[in-house]
């Protein structure tokens, strides 16, 4: 009887444990998914990038106007020609202009004949002059003949003068006329590609006034020379010098980027918008591994290499908590906190000095729910998939 009780007892004890083991197991902490990723050792750079998109811009572009305005006549390009330096792009019409060079051109010839006639004339006055002379040693003429014919002789000569002077004056008109016509033709200052033409053969075409937001006739880009022009916050600007290595990426380009170097640095700080000071840099793409073909005005960022070091351990900077804190997978089950000493850091990766070995998994998913020191994990496979 009583073996049967005790039989009974442990039946009880043991239904009750298996209860209380059930409640335990449905109610207990369910593992955290994280992603996890492993310390490595490997290349670790402090960069610092632009603060807005920056833009491809044209070693050489120039927006053209006549500098008086005026009907089209000739359009001798159309948008997209190359061109070479010199050659004609665009004309006023000008016969009125045409009118005043050529009637200004008939008269310097005129003038020129005028000359001949006048200057052979004092050449004359001035052998008779010189005949007078002769004479009157001899005795054959009056001192006062002489000295008439010398008279003569210098106001011819003064007329001649004159007359190559009113030459050099219808020169000068006609130089003139030339400079007033030369104000209503446009030629390419330097060989480039016509990137847009503004007006019509047959309509007027009016230049930039001072203040007056006139769009220019044509726009002309010399495409063989670009560099990346990016605006960086004015606190990394003393961190930035001409020469030091740049990463440049364009949005036209994704998942892509492009060795160059820093050109120039600004001189000045400029304030676009409020609470926004920033200083832009020049930089052009390295000749090796250049993109095949740029378009000015694609928009792109400029990342400056500040440091590079190489064979570091290093952690990923998104696994990275403030206060230099991160959360290690820990082989028995659970998320621990572990202080970190860090160097060099950029937005993928820092490099860590203390607190972490290679080998060691970190917790890359801080964001999600749940994720803190002591907390049950299971690797998120999925992810990675």
């Amino acid at each position: 009887m009583s073996f049967t009780l005790i039989r009974r007892s442990l039946f009880v004890v043991l239904v009750l444990a298996v209860i209380v083991a059930g409640l335990w197991w449905i109610k207990r902490p369910k593992p955290v998914p994280v992603l996890l990723r492993q310390i490595d050792q490997g290349r670790v750079e402090a960069s610092i990038a632009n603060t807005r998109a920056g833009t491809v811009e044209a070693c050489q572009r120039t927006k053209l106007s006549t500098t008086m305005g005026g009907r089209i006549e000739v359009l001798a390009v159309k948008e997209g020609d190359r061109v070479k330096k010199g050659q004609l792009l665009m004309k006023l019409w000008n016969d009125d202009q045409q009118a005043q060079n050529a009637l200004a051109m008939t008269q310097v010839e005129t003038a020129r004949k005028r000359v001949a006639e006048v200057c052979t004339l004092a050449a004359n006055a001035e052998s008779e002059a010189e005949r007078q002379a002769s004479l009157r040693t001899q005795g054959f003429v009056s001192g006062s003949r002489e000295e008439q014919a010398r008279a003569e002789a210098q106001a011819k000569r003064a007329g001649c003068d004159a007359a190559k002077a009113d030459v050099a004056q219808a020169q000068a008109r006609v130089s003139a006329t030339r400079v007033e016509q030369s104000r209503t033709i446009l030629y390419a200052p330097f060989a480039g590609t016509v990137a847009k033409i503004v007006g019509e053969v047959g309509e007027y075409s009016t230049p930039s006034p001072p203040g007056v937001p006139t769009p220019p006739a044509i726009d002309l880009i010399d495409d063989t020379c670009l560099y990346v022009r990016a605006p960086m916050d004015e606190v990394d600007a003393p961190k930035i010098a001409a020469g030091q290595a740049v990463r440049i990426s364009f949005d036209a380009l994704p998942k892509q980027s492009f060795p160059g170097k820093v050109r120039r640095v600004a001189p000045y700080v400029s304030a676009v918008e409020k609470q926004a000071r920033t200083v832009d840099i020049e930089a052009t793409l390295d000749t090796q591994g250049a993109p095949a073909r740029l378009l000015v005005g694609y928009s792109a960022d400029v990342e400056v290499v500040l440091a590079v070091r190489e064979g570091v351990v290093r952690v990923p900077t998104s696994a990275l908590q403030e206060g230099g804190r991160v959360l290690v997978a820990g082989s028995d089950g659970t998320l621990q906190e572990r202080q970190v000493k860090t160097g060099l850091a950029n937005w993928e990766y820092t490099e860590v000095l203390e607190g972490l070995a290679a080998g060691d998994r970190v917790v890359t998913s801080l964001e999600r729910e749940g994720v803190k020191a002591g907390a049950a994990y299971v690797a998120d496979e999925k992810a990675k998939r």
